[in-house]
């Protein structure tokens, strides 16, 4: 059985170079220490204990090099020997299929539903709603939050941790066994504090425990170190673009399905958009 506190072996590379290592194949994964969904693949990484290489794909440096691997110049994206693999679902899909070793994955498919189904929540809704709102923290911004945003994040949140208390009630895990459920839900919601949305343990005592059971693990603390370590710096500092803000399907969806469809179209016509480019898969290997 696995010890879920083993991780694997990263190794960054200064200017974003990637350069071989001993091993059959090459695993390198464009990522961002601020992006949830980068996040969430790199402790799955850790929990199949593989070597990795990493590079900042959204350092403005390195935008071009993740250009070439992904039109939509999103991360996470993969590259396994030369194979470029998008989505962090897809991501984790992958792993699972090429390294089947520690799964994340409950075997049994009722386990299987439950755990896609947390993860798709987490990526699509979760991740919609504390991204709309953390626009104000960290980008460059002319304006404050709209009214009355930040307590639309509020109230959709609660709905999402009472269900997520129902679920952990009795339980360590989401899914009983620690799963990609767990990775994806723990990626999203550290940041529940930090914009003033947390999980208070007197309403949901068991999402709390499992919260701080998770960030025991060694996998999570490392995920944490450099989140710590990314967002200490100030703002300006930042080797990101802050002054466009990229939307994508999701989270224009959970603004516009709260009113706030004048604030959007507004930071459309004053070229405060970033659009994904094209998802057309890169010309086989």
């Amino acid at each position: 059985m696995m010890n879920p506190n083993s991780i694997g072996h990263q190794r960054r590379v200064d200017g974003g170079e990637v350069r071989p290592y001993a091993r059959e194949r090459m695993l390198a994964l464009y990522d961002n220490a601020f992006s949830p969904f980068a996040r969430k693949v790199r402790l799955v990484l850790d929990h199949k204990r593989l070597d990795y290489e990493v590079v900042d794909g959204l350092s403005l440096k390195n935008r071009d090099k993740l250009a070439a691997v992904n039109a939509r110049i999103e991360v996470p994206t993969l590259v396994h020997d030369g194979l470029v693999v998008v989505n962090s679902s897809d991501i984790v899909a992958y792993l699972e299929r090429v390294f089947p070793e520690h799964p994340v994955y409950p075997s049994t498919p009722a386990g299987w539903v439950r755990a896609r189904a947390w993860e798709r929540c987490s990526d699509t809704v979760i991740d919609a709603i504390l991204i709309d709102i953390s626009y104000w923290v960290w980008a460059e911004r002319p304006d404050s939050m709209p009214a009355g945003l930040h307590d639309a994040a509020r109230a959709d949140l609660a709905q999402i941790y009472t269900a997520l208390e129902n679920e952990l009630r009795g339980r360590e895990y989401v899914c009983g066994a620690l799963s990609v459920a767990d990775y994806a839900l723990f990626a999203q919601l550290s940041g529940a504090k930090m914009l003033n949305v947390p999980f208070e343990g007197e309403r949901w005592p068991s999402l709390l425990a499992w919260y701080k059971r998770m960030r025991q693990l060694d996998a999570c603390k490392a995920d944490l170190e450099r989140v710590k370590s990314y967002l200490g710096q100030a703002p300006a500092n930042l080797d990101v673009e802050r002054h466009k803000i990229f939307w994508r399907g999701d989270r224009i969806e959970w603004i516009l399905a709260r009113g706030y469809h004048a604030w959007f179209m507004k930071e459309i016509d004053e070229g405060r958009v970033l659009w994904p480019g094209l998802g057309i898969p890169t010309p086989r290997a």
